[in-house]
């Protein structure tokens, strides 16, 4: 008990002092994990709304391999992206493992199926009356959907981030494809797992609480989006 009060003490220092090295991990940290969203909802959530506004043959299959890939092992998505940019693999000479790029695919093969998958369900949430009013004041096919959008837009945010909060905690692929190289790809999952195997407690859990605030700022963003309707 003694060891984890110095160590949130400690924590509290680093912090405050605003520590050089927890800083530049926490930006890290922060650029990957951004990019990576960023990304993955161009693709996500347009796929995750033609897919929920539409009828077709396959559809509920589908739905199912997107909420089955929200629980993708990032181990495993680790071990494919390694197995595709390493020397030996097709793409080995980019030369992308053990960079930041190499992390954000990871990121974006994780978060994917999380916003395409919530974003379908945001989708599918809408009242149907909210077309069939659109078409009828006359609305064409376009407006409908922008109808649609509109009355969603705040559970598909959510949807974003849910999607953030997985990536940027994530260890696993951070680890095999960014390798952990201090000021470059170390960000604040893997920092954790090397500084509390060091013994370093305090600097572990002064990028715990940092990672918290990150996912603390990010939900109270979101209340406040939600708030102001």
């Amino acid at each position: 008990m003694e060891d984890l009060v110095n160590g949130l003490i400690n924590a509290l220092k680093l912090i405050i002092s605003l520590d050089r090295e927890v800083f530049s991990i926490t930006l890290i940290s922060i650029k990957i994990s951004t990019s990576a969203i960023l990304l993955s909802s161009i693709i996500g959530v347009p796929l995750g709304f033609l897919i929920g506004i539409n009828s077709f043959k396959g559809k509920g299959p589908l739905i199912t391999l997107f909420n089955t890939l929200m629980a993708f092992p990032t181990v495993v998505v680790g071990l494919m992206v390694y197995s595709m940019i390493s020397n030996n693999g097709p793409f080995g000479t980019l030369g992308l493992l053990f960079t930041p790029y190499a992390m954000i695919i990871g990121q974006f093969i994780l978060a994917v199926p999380i916003i395409t998958a919530l974003t379908i369900s945001a989708v599918q949430g809408v009242d149907p009356r909210i077309k069939k009013t659109a078409v009828a004041l006359g609305a064409n096919g376009f407006e409908s959907i922008v109808a649609i959008a509109l009355e969603s837009r705040f559970a598909i945010i959510a949807a974003i981030a849910a999607g953030f909060g997985r990536v940027i905690g994530e260890v696993g692929a951070s680890m095999m494809l960014g390798g952990n190289i201090k000021g470059y790809t170390r960000n604040i999952p893997t920092a954790i797992a090397l500084e509390t195997s060091k013994g370093e407690f305090s600097v572990g859990l002064a990028l715990g609480f940092v990672l918290l605030t990150v996912a603390l700022v990010l939900n109270f963003f979101i209340r406040f989006i939600q708030s102001n309707k």
